[in-house]
């Protein structure tokens, strides 16, 4: 079994929204939607700290489809136009794409929208047309701080390949499986995943 997916060290992301504009760029992406939204989690006050600067904590979070093991979107469509791939990822056929919304409606992580002029839903697609000619997703391979990575889930997070062709194993600081994050769970089971160490995971678990 194959599960495509980006884990993130936010430890490393210091919100600088290359993956966010480099995504737009190359899969054309409508001005005001996004497929790759990075989020600012904070200013807030450490625990035990003073509540005052430099007592406080902030780091970016970057939401996009989650490509989900038991995906909602998939289960709501009229039109089977979404579905999950072998790959694990879960792809839109916009032929089949009706512009209903269901799958917008239904997604727990706000992350499809419709496209206006094409009257189709669009989201991430893990940019698929890179992947399966063995490229990586271009939001990995702009990362300038060397904080997303691409692989397989069910091969283990070391394996996962970063910009330059790096194993994130061997790369990154160390970690534990309690450092290591996902987005809430309505029984979707989402895929990517978010590794921090040293400041408290907040409100989305």
């Amino acid at each position: 079994m194959t599960q495509l997916a980006i884990a993130t060290d936010l430890d490393r992301c210091v919100g600088c929204l290359a993956c966010s504009v480099a995504c737009k760029v190359v899969n054309g992406v409508p001005i005001g939607n996004f497929w790759n939204k990075t989020l600012r989690v904070g200013p807030t006050p450490k625990e035990g700290g003073s509540g005052q600067y430099p007592d406080v904590e902030t780091y970016f979070l970057n939401v996009q489809c989650q490509h989900c093991e038991n995906p909602e979107c998939v289960k709501v469509c009229p039109t089977e136009a979404s579905r999950k791939m072998p790959d694990g990822t879960v792809q839109i056929d916009k032929a089949k794409c009706i512009g209903c919304q269901f799958c917008v409606m239904s997604c727990p992580y706000g992350v499809r929208y419709l496209n206006e002029e094409e009257g189709v839903v669009e989201k991430c697609t893990l940019c698929q047309q890179r992947t399966a000619q063995g490229e990586l997703p271009q939001c990995v391979s702009q990362c300038c701080g060397m904080a997303r990575w691409y692989g397989d889930i069910e091969q283990g997070l070391e394996s996962f390949q970063g910009p330059r062709g790096e194993k994130l194993g061997d790369f990154l600081n160390e970690f534990d499986e309690s450092q290591v994050h996902k987005l809430t769970d309505t029984g979707n089971g989402p895929s990517m995943v978010y590794i921090m160490r040293d400041i408290k995971w907040q409100g989305v678990e």
